[in-house]
């Protein structure tokens, strides 16, 4: 069982303006110490309400297929199963290194009009599951959301999802690495902002590297709260 990173939890509990973060802080800890959380990357960990991926829950990404993987492979390499629908250009090499294992990953890559089917059997026996959202009616994704909650599976979403309870967007900025034209690209700052409902109700937004030094996700700047003039 993955231990309670004490960090994220205090950043979530020291965010100004949540008159409630104690009492969510403590639900964090108490959700991740009984298994009701899936582990994220700590650069992500500080951003999400339940300091990972809360079981039940529906979970949007917007602008960015590396920030979904960067999401889904800790839960996988500390032995949870995942699955991915919808999703024909998904890169195993690129979900490797973000650290997934690849023998808990199951890819549905074009399940056609089968797409509620498919992803409805998924969620009664895999703990994540990452959908592509473009063409999902919004009757069909509440249904779907009602589902990975009585379940107690996490439903990942590449796009916009009617009701998600936490919704991530990424803004990509520049590339460093090629200097005078010369050179790999190694890594790409983004801008994240994350919003929702409940405990993810207020804004909050971080700079990190994605892809970092090693492929991964790594922080670049810690997650503040966005103020009234920046989220009007």
């Amino acid at each position: 069982m993955t231990a309670v990173v004490e960090p994220p939890v205090a950043r979530l509990a020291a965010l100004p303006g949540v008159s409630t973060a104690s009492r969510v802080a403590a639900q964090a800890e108490r959700a991740r110490a009984t298994g009701r959380v899936f582990p994220v990357a700590e650069a992500l960990a500080g951003l999400l309400p339940a300091a990972g991926l809360r079981r039940g829950s529906t979970v949007a990404v917007h602008g960015s297929t590396s920030l979904l993987l960067a999401l889904l492979a800790p839960a996988t390499a500390a032995g949870s199963w995942a699955a991915v629908v919808g999703l024909p250009s998904l890169g195993l090499a690129a979900a490797a290194e973000h650290g997934a294992d690849l023998s808990r990953l199951a890819l549905v890559p074009r399940p056609g009009a089968e797409f509620p089917a498919v992803v409805a059997a998924l969620l009664d026996g895999v703990d994540v599951v990452a959908v592509h959202s473009e063409t999902v009616l919004p009757s069909v994704a509440r249904r779907l959301s009602a589902r990975a909650r009585h379940r107690g599976a996490v439903l990942l979403a590449s796009g916009a999802w009617p009701g998600a309870d936490v919704e991530l967007s990424c803004r990509r900025e520049a590339w460093t690495g090629p200097e005078e034209g010369y050179g790999h690209l190694r890594q790409r700052r983004v801008a994240i902002r994350v919003h929702g409902r409940g405990s993810a109700a207020r804004p909050v937004s971080a700079e990190l590297l994605l892809p970092g030094p090693s492929g991964g996700v790594t922080e670049a700047v810690r997650g503040v709260a966005l103020d009234a003039e920046a989220t009007a």
